[in-house]
């Protein structure tokens, strides 16, 4: 049998069992999205991923979720679901309803965790970049989740008190912040993240809001695989197929 290695450092798509879905919210909207699940071996964990802010640009396809659903399959065993908030558009199609500014996708996040559950997908965290930090932050605590991992959150639309809330929550929460962002950096974050301390924060230099660049995706895949499947790290460089 002929093997043949896949650099990983590219944009190849690892195998994996790859479901076009649709998401129905209870105010009647149905959201198009993605399960990607392990080609060989049941899942051992699931990301729900919340995408950046749709009108600067995010969806489902933002690249560190894409690289996560087109990787972390294969090389952590874990189950990625993505989709597109209300009247977000991508490749994948337009999700129905209109953006409404992190208030009514309270609903999108629901529907999410619904989904997981009629599936049965097991060991659900929440993995929210920038507006879906906000999202995961707000609306997260209404759902049994194991954890909840941020990426470059801004804190725009999230409160104090609903920071603080996430003290009376047994998970994990760990906030990556970007050296260089755009919004918020390590020092504010310290401050900002005060009412709720038994929030992780992880400084991570060099990184920026939109984490380009391959060095800077894979420190973010490895920093979530850390705290979903550690026994898998180091992740590699290459694959065989």
């Amino acid at each position: 049998m002929t093997v043949s290695t896949i650099d990983i450092r590219s944009t190849t798509v690892l195998p994996a069992i790859r479901e076009d879905i649709v998401l129905h919210t209870d105010d009647g909207f149905g959201l198009v999205g993605e399960l990607a699940l392990p080609e060989s071996a049941d899942p051992v964990a699931t990301l729900v991923t919340l995408h950046p802010l749709p009108t600067g640009g995010g969806f489902m396809d933002s690249h560190i979720l894409r690289k996560a659903a087109n990787r972390l399959p294969a090389l952590a065993d874990l189950a990625v679901l993505r989709f597109n908030t209300r009247g977000t558009s991508s490749p994948r199609g337009t999700s129905e309803g209109a953006f409404d500014h992190g208030v009514a996708e309270r609903w999108d996040v629901k529907a999410a965790m619904a989904f997981v559950a009629e599936r049965s997908l097991p060991h659900p965290w929440l993995v929210g970049w920038s507006f879906g930090t906000e999202l995961a932050l707000k609306y997260g605590i209404e759902h049994t989740v194991d954890g909840v991992i941020l990426l470059s959150p801004p804190l725009h639309r999230t409160s104090e008190e609903e920071l603080a809330a996430w003290n009376d929550v047994d998970v994990p929460v760990v906030a990556l912040i970007p050296e260089l962002d755009d919004y918020l950096r390590p020092p504010e974050a310290t401050a900002r993240f005060a009412a709720a301390p038994n929030i992780e924060l992880v400084a991570v230099e060099g990184g920026k809001h939109l984490w380009v660049g391959e060095s800077q995706t894979r420190r973010v895949l490895s920093e979530i695989v850390a705290r979903v499947n550690p026994a898998v790290l180091p992740l590699p460089d290459t694959y065989e197929v």
